[in-house]
């Protein structure tokens, strides 16, 4: 019997002690961080991309703006944009769509300012060129329709209310109400006479194709004073109601 027993002892397994057993468990390594791990949190990212995207463009211009340049900009995943906007198009779009706000924010502001209607012209317009020179990417795009999906809510409603905001410009300095769902021919006509004049303006002026008339222009004359003599004008020229 004592023989049996000691046989027993010598073929039973050993058993692990509990102690052990935690400790291993305790020094278990934990799971390494994948590299493309976003350090945003998840309501963020998409803020995060578009101005990650706004930077690129302002950088690189419209040439350089991929999906994957902004990922590399926000240090995100290539997928992340993709998941947030659908395409290219899409981040497109929704980057206008800021643009526009901010650029009718910012006439709207210079509106407020100014106290009579000619006024209020003159500001607008030159709040007009100032966005252009501070953000020449994002005004650039967000004329270049081709590459806008303007049937997308956010770009539609934006691009409306920058339109709303010129055509009360046009109707303050005509002394009358215009709506921008039914105009009259005349109505039309002066609203397209004064975008096309500032936005023309503008575009020579980012082109650096106004350096011919204001290299010749009389002494100390500036861009902003070149503009004001054309709204001037311009003003001059309208029908009195």
């Amino acid at each position: 019997m004592a023989r049996l027993s000691k046989e027993n002892k010598a073929t039973r397994p050993a058993q692990t002690p509990k102690r052990r057993v935690a400790r291993a468990a305790t020094v278990r390594p934990a799971p390494r961080r994948r590299t493309n791990d976003t350090p945003y949190h998840h309501g963020d990212l998409h803020e995060a991309l578009l101005k990650a995207a706004e930077r690129v463009l302002e950088r690189d211009g419209l040439a350089g703006l991929t999906l994957r340049a902004v990922a590399r900009e926000a240090g995100v995943s290539h997928a992340a944009p993709t998941h947030h906007f659908g395409d290219l198009t899409g981040l497109l779009s929704e980057l206008a769509a800021i643009g526009f706000r901010q650029f009718g924010q910012a006439m709207a502001a210079a509106d407020a300012s100014a106290a009579t209607p000619p006024e209020k012209g003159v500001a607008s317009a030159k709040a007009y060129v100032a966005y252009a020179q501070a953000h020449p990417g994002m005004y650039g795009l967000m004329f270049r329709s081709e590459r806008l999906d303007h049937a997308r809510p956010s770009l539609h409603e934006a691009s409306e209310a920058s339109f709303a905001g010129l055509t009360r410009g046009v109707g303050a300095s005509r002394h009358e109400e215009i709506s921008k769902e039914q105009l009259t021919l005349d109505q039309a006509a002066a609203i397209a006479s004064a975008w096309s004049l500032v936005h023309g303006f503008t575009m020579l002026l980012l082109d650096g194709r106004l350096k011919t008339i204001l290299d010749r222009a009389p002494e100390g004359t500036s861009a902003e004073t070149l503009l004001t003599a054309m709204l001037g004008r311009s003003a001059s020229k309208q029908p009195r109601p």
